[in-house]
């Protein structure tokens, strides 16, 4: 006798039937290739000459087409050029900080051993100056 509990539950003999394709889980979608975009916008282009097109009208989605992808090209010619910049200015930035670091790091040892020089000859001249 089955409980009711169990009744939702399939028994070892019973067959399941296979989730059919409609009921399987849609795959994720690959990620757009780099251009993918600009690939499909003149795709869509090309979709709108036919072959009854004048030269006029030919001309006219050549310069479309050469315009999307001036723009795409400059936009992605911004973003390298300024990454560049910013990588060179930091390689650039950190050598002259180490130099200024070195520089400074040199004076104050220099002026940390005149101070004691004169400190310790101050001290030698109070000395021989009192057994006198």
């Amino acid at each position: 006798m089955i409980n009711s509990i169990d009744a939702g539950i399939p028994m070892l003999t019973e067959v399941i039937p296979a989730p059919s394709a409609a009921n399987a889980p849609e795959p994720h979608p690959a990620p757009p290739a780099p251009g993918a975009a600009l690939t499909e916008e003149i795709a869509a282009l090309e979709l709108r000459a036919a072959p009854g097109w004048d030269e006029e009208q030919l001309q006219q989605l050549e310069y479309e087409i050469r315009e999307r992808v001036l723009y795409q090209v400059l936009d992605r010619i911004d973003f390298v050029l300024e990454q560049r910049v910013r990588d060179s200015l930091a390689d650039v930035l950190q050598t002259a900080v180490e130099g200024l670091a070195r520089e400074i790091k040199d004076g104050l040892h220099h002026s940390i051993r005149d101070v004691v020089t004169r400190a310790v000859t101050q001290e030698i001249t109070k000395l021989q100056t009192a057994k006198k």
